[in-house]
């Protein structure tokens, strides 16, 4: 009799094993990051590191398309799985299941990325359709238990539906269609945000970036960064001797991965997007752009040290140029403590110039050995800090004199 009455309390749909999704409109504050979203993120460490070796070892447009097309499908990915662990996941055996479901899937893409032979683009379709089907019941499952979620999450299983088909299209024609049928995929994955907020805001409801998807932005950033740090050592490792000569190279190509980081994350990390779900999700697309363009940079490194490396100043200085603008204009899209706003049209302009700097120095094209390419490129960058450095020290130093008036007053 008592193990019928404990049989009868334990509801497979309860929260208290199962776990069925919270609902979105539930947030908490100041949630920290769990282990399983970090466990989750380990899994695209490895698809983003064999799809930017892959891409050290055939730099080309058409590689670079490629390599751009499998970032945003891999971005995608792990973006619409960390929404929905943030705004429905929880402690149950839901949550972890699923989780599991799309660490399995990406672990398969990876291991289809440098398959040789002709089936090769085949077998990453389909992974991505594995994928995508995947994705789609997610967000439609929630249904299931928040009826209210349903009309939200409709623009998403639709789209996300007439995406599964194009990919399936994709199978049955030649691979010239790629180029028209990857941007529609494209389009159709990342326009259903767009549309929900227009359903939310006549419900009167908005969502915003949560601090901790803010800080899980910073995270795959991190995981990207690696990738820089693994690009240089790369690099250095197909120097044949390790004279005075190659150790220069080592420390400057650190140096400015070093100089990168700390641009990146002083300007753009630990701020939280501008209220609103449009700003929220305009600031998660500017991600993509920048985090390729240090993909980029992080494929060069592997034959930037070698003599013949101009062909890869070039591909190295438009990256430059766009991870700049990146930071510009996500910069305009993040939350700045009042005491600050007086100097970011000032940041935003120096990220500017920069960028126009890398420019105008890879349009000239000027042949240089890649050890002193490497010391132009650390000088651009340390200038770039050194004039962050000063606005910020200017601006303390203003509010000291500031409030010392006050209290003499």
């Amino acid at each position: 009799m008592p193990q019928t009455s404990l049989l009868m309390r334990i509801n497979i749909g309860s929260s208290a094993w199962w776990g069925a999704p919270k609902k979105f409109d539930r947030e908490i504050k100041e949630r920290r990051i769990s282990w399983l979203e970090l466990f989750y993120d380990l899994v695209y460490v490895i698809a983003i590191a064999r799809i930017t070796h892959h891409l050290s070892h055939h730099i080309s447009t058409n590689d670079f398309l490629e390599y751009a097309s499998l970032f945003i499908l891999i971005f995608w990915g792990w973006l619409n799985g960390s929404l929905y662990h943030d705004l429905h996941g929880n402690e149950g055996l839901r949550t972890r299941l699923m989780t599991l479901w799309q660490m399995m899937i990406i672990a398969a893409f990876a291991i289809t990325i440098d398959q040789s032979g002709s089936k090769r683009i085949d077998n990453i379709t389909i992974v991505f359709m594995i994928m995508q089907f995947y994705i789609t019941y997610m967000w439609w499952s929630i249904g299931i238990y928040d009826k209210e979620h349903r009309r939200y999450n409709l623009p998403f299983t639709i789209l996300f539906l007439l995406s599964l088909a194009l990919m399936g299209l994709s199978l049955t024609v030649s691979h010239e269609w790629l180029k028209i049928l990857v941007p529609l995929v494209m389009i159709c994955n990342y326009s259903p945000p767009f549309i929900a907020h227009r359903l939310l805001r006549r419900a009167s409801l908005d969502l915003n970036l949560s601090s901790s998807m803010s800080e899980r932005l910073g995270l795959f950033t991190i995981i990207v960064f690696g990738e820089l740090v693994f690009g240089v050592v790369n690099g250095i490792s197909t120097m044949h001797v390790a004279d005075l000569s190659t150790w220069l190279n080592f420390a400057l190509a650190i140096a400015i991965v070093f100089a990168l980081w700390w641009i990146f994350f002083t300007l753009a990390s630990n701020r939280e997007a501008k209220k609103g779900f449009v700003n929220a999700t305009l600031l998660e697309l500017f991600y993509i752009p920048t985090l390729i363009s240090l993909g980029l940079v992080a494929a060069s490194f592997s034959g930037l040290f070698e003599d013949d490396s101009h062909s890869l100043q070039k591909v190295f200085g438009y990256a430059m140029t766009i991870f700049f603008i990146g930071i510009s204009i996500m910069m305009g899209l993040l939350e700045i403590p009042v005491k600050f706003r007086t100097i970011i049209p000032s940041v935003r302009i120096s990220l500017s110039v920069t960028a126009l700097v890398f420019l105008i120095t890879t349009v000239i094209n000027v042949p240089l050995d890649s050890l002193y390419y490497l010391l132009v490129v650390i000088i651009i960058l340390v200038a770039e800090i050194f004039y962050l450095n000063s606005l910020y020290y200017t601006l303390a130093i203003d509010e000291h004199d500031g409030d010392e008036n006050d209290i003499l007053g």
